[in-house]
């Protein structure tokens, strides 16, 4: 698990996973960052109140270099992979090994169900949990079990992670999508499984989620740039998007300024009807359900927040690569770079 200002959320994710019931020996391997909110504090009590929690350090604060520290300093077999901002449902651990062992798949994964305490919460976890929201991933909420481009977290056999390698630690997102593709590549199975569960909490403000899906979409442009077509269609939605509405600006400010005229004005304003298309998408969306006017409204500015701050990323990383772009929503006001 790595871990960064994870403050009110790291105890309970830390007993979700210690309360799984396993056959066997486990330990949990927490990779501490920098944090500057009492969350290193917290971690060393809990490490001193329960032997199976293990610490090691993670200055660079990066996620896949805190894994791969994790995952060094582990003994078992079987490796799972936890976030210190969910909480796995009951059951989980033990459902993925017999998974594991009846699909003799190498990595196996769930559905992050996304939940909120705030109205803002709530609406960013109800576009989570939306097709509409992230796209077409299995782990946003299909019911069907079966063979996948990626798992959620990951459940995986430390025999093939010693095969194709740990997690990459140029990649500061998009690091488990980038593993998987290793895993397939060379002839092993990932396998969504719907019976497993997470509960994921968003972010707690718009600003650190659209920090948040920037830096998301700066490495998935990032991925474009190396593996190409090896990336499905649906991430390029949201640049499409951004794309779109640039023409749209741009044609607007040449019919107020005169340079569009007649027959040409008319038929360049055909570039408003995607974005009539989607700002009526925006509103049923908001309208639709049984929800408070506080979190409707928030709904209305989640949705296009997710979308044009990954879309504005992704161009940013396929133009000139995500560089040192770094989530950096969970650290307060800092910005970037990471220590």
């Amino acid at each position: 698990m790595p871990v960064l200002n994870e403050r009110d959320y790291l105890e309970h994710a830390v007993r979700s996973v210690l309360e799984q019931d396993v056959d066997g020996p486990t330990e949990l391997v927490l990779a501490l960052g920098p944090s500057t909110d009492g969350t290193t504090e917290l971690a060393h009590r809990l490490a001193a109140e329960d032997a199976r929690v293990h610490l090691v350090q993670n200055p660079a604060a990066h996620i896949p270099v805190g894994l791969n520290a994790a995952i060094r300093a582990s003994r078992y077999p079987t490796v799972i992979r936890v976030d210190a901002h969910s909480e796995l449902s009951p059951g989980y651990a033990h459902q993925a090994l017999e998974t594991l062992a009846r699909t003799g798949a190498a990595n196996v994964g769930g559905v992050m169900r996304a939940d909120g305490r705030t109205p803002f919460q709530r609406a960013v976890a109800r576009l989570y949990n939306s097709p509409v929201g992230l796209g077409g991933g299995a782990y946003h909420g299909s019911e069907h079990e079966g063979e996948a481009e990626s798992a959620y977290l990951g459940v995986m056999r430390r025999e093939v992670l010693d095969e194709v390698g740990l997690f990459d630690e140029t990649i500061r997102r998009g690091e488990d999508w980038e593993l998987n593709l290793r895993i397939r590549e060379a002839g092993h199975l990932v396998w969504f499984d719907p019976r497993l569960s997470v509960t994921y909490w968003p972010r707690e403000n718009w600003w650190r989620l659209a920090r948040q899906f920037r830096a998301t979409g700066a490495w998935r442009g990032e991925l474009v740039r190396r593996f190409g077509r090896s990336n499905g269609l649906r991430f390029f939605a949201p640049p499409a998007l951004v794309v779109v509405t640039a023409l749209a600006l741009i044609v607007g400010v040449l019919q107020l300024t005169g340079v569009l005229t007649g027959g040409l004005s008319l038929a360049a304003s055909a570039v408003y009807l995607p974005l009539l298309a989607y700002a009526v998408l925006v509103i049923a969306v908001a309208l639709s359900g049984r929800r408070g006017l506080r979190e409707r409204l928030w709904t209305m500015a989640v949705l296009p927040t997710m979308h044009f701050a990954w879309g504005l990323g992704f161009l940013a990383g396929v133009l000139r690569g995500a560089g040192d772009t770094v989530d950096a929503s969970r650290l307060g006001d800092r910005n970037t770079p990471l220590p």
